[in-house]
């Protein structure tokens, strides 16, 4: 992991963005349409942690983006050439467009300064979906990804980042996927190969967050 001096020149307010990867109640929330998933991001406190990362970033100027997945009633523009597609049309919970599936699932706040991206195709936040130039605009070169799964939509975010040119910062512990022991393994074996690896605590320490623990 970077030191904190290394970090903290990562992090600038001005040029930094935390994103939030479809952390929605249909997906993470109590009756979500995945529970083990919802299980492991609840029970691991990944929800809890990604809150406090919010919060920092809303105190601290820098910008959030929250990243939701949700597909029409009609299914229109949705894929369906992969067998995670196909599966999701059976859940018993959809992500529907203006549901309650796919509203940002507490105890995570939005703020009115938040970005919302929604998408109804793909895997990724930022293939095919305007959070790419949302990130020019705002002169965006460090991305803080959170958020799930750690099987799907996360690795494809960091992927995504990297061959767009930003620089991708994954918070380890706030970030979730099934089985929970998958998770570390996936940040071991691949995304620090592509990715700064990091913990809430030493993003809170360089966001200047009140109590965070500073690690030497």
């Amino acid at each position: 992991m970077p030191s904190y001096e290394e970090l903290r020149e990562l992090l600038d307010p001005a040029t930094t963005v935390v994103l939030t990867v479809e952390c929605q109640q249909g997906v993470v929330g109590p009756d979500g349409a995945l529970p083990e998933l919802a299980r492991a991001a609840r029970a691991s406190g990944v929800l809890d942690r990604i809150a406090r990362l919010v919060d920092a970033a809303h105190e601290s100027g820098v910008q959030v983006m929250h990243a939701i997945a949700e597909r029409r009633p009609d299914g229109r523009g949705a894929n369906r050439n992969a067998r995670l597609f196909r599966a999701a049309e059976r859940l018993p919970v959809r992500q529907l467009v203006g549901s309650t599936a796919v509203r940002v699932a507490p105890p995570i706040e939005v703020a009115a300064q938040d970005l919302v991206v929604r998408r109804l195709h793909g895997l990724s936040p930022l293939a095919g979906t305007e959070a790419d130039a949302l990130l020019r605009n705002l002169g965006c070169r460090t991305l803080v990804v959170t958020g799930v799964s750690a099987n799907v939509a996360v690795p494809n975010t960091v992927f995504d980042a990297v061959n767009r040119g930003y620089t991708a910062v994954v918070v380890r512990d706030a970030i979730a996927g099934v089985p929970a022991d998958y998770t570390p393994a996936m940040i071991r074996n691949t995304l620090a190969l592509v990715a700064t690896i990091t913990t809430t605590d030493d993003v809170l320490a360089c966001l200047g967050r009140p109590g965070a623990v500073r690690r030497g």
